[in-house]
């Protein structure tokens, strides 16, 4: 047994996907749009081949902004090696991008960075 894929409904389709494509060499497959519930979104594959469909729908846009303690905490992302998670946040901070913590080992073991993405979603950039 394996995961598929993870979902993560967004604000801004083609921002998202170009943020994963540029900073995890995610590969996009094509857009999926139905047009009778507004859905649309993109299957983003990784180069393990873990993938992960990002969303949206036109009715988000007007939807007041809430926070939900429950469910999605985090993306985990490994990258390899401290000196590529090093360089990563690096890359993030000068991009303009929140480092949320770390790089650091953390309590259980990992060595991470936690950075947010465009939409403040965290993602923990793992050793």
């Amino acid at each position: 047994m394996k995961i598929e894929h993870i979902g993560l409904m967004v604000k801004d389709l083609e921002g998202m996907r170009a943020f994963y494509e540029h900073y995890f060499k995610a590969k996009s497959g094509d857009k999926y749009h139905n047009p009778k519930t507004t859905f649309q979104s993109y299957f983003l594959t990784f180069d393990d081949g873990a993938r992960l469909e990002i969303g949206t729908k036109s009715d988000f846009k007007n939807l007041q902004e809430t926070v939900n303690p429950l469910g999605y905490a985090h993306l985990a992302i490994s990258v390899g090696t401290k000196e590529e998670v090093d360089r990563m946040a690096e890359q993030f901070l000068a991009d303009g991008f929140t480092i949320k913590s770390g790089p650091r080992t953390t309590g259980d073991g990992y060595y991470e960075a936690v950075v947010l993405d465009p939409e403040q979603n965290e993602i923990e950039i793992t050793k």
